[in-house]
């Protein structure tokens, strides 16, 4: 149940979101047993955003929430492709990115928790 948020200074195209979803899947994997199956994403492009007191530049802020637990290799080696995908795809400079986790112990999906 991986959920990943991307909010934004730069605008998002449709097509700009499918190749972001589309990376998104493949990367998930590199957390244990997480797949683009259950994974949920939102984009949220054009946002008033400052980073160190500055909005001229692209910024990101992608929060990564995951049901159950990982390991720091896992969520490092996500951090180093999920950084990628927004340079690359936003261009957005990888010292202007956060990347946020949650681990989840209850996830509630179809009516009932997991």
């Amino acid at each position: 149940m991986p959920y990943i948020s991307t909010k934004t200074n730069v605008e998002i195209s449709k097509e700009k979101e499918i190749a972001m979803k589309e990376r998104f899947g493949r990367a998930i994997e590199l957390i244990p047993g997480k797949s683009e199956n259950w994974l949920m994403c939102a984009f949220d492009g054009g946002q008033s955003m400052y980073f160190r007191g500055d909005g001229s530049n692209n910024i990101a802020f992608i929060e990564v929430k995951i049901f159950g637990k990982s390991t720091k290799e896992a969520y490092q080696a996500l951090t180093k492709k999920i950084t990628e995908i927004i340079s690359e795809e936003l261009l957005v400079s990888t010292d202007k990115i956060y990347v946020k986790y949650e681990e989840v112990s209850i996830w509630g999906w179809d009516g009932s928790n997991f």
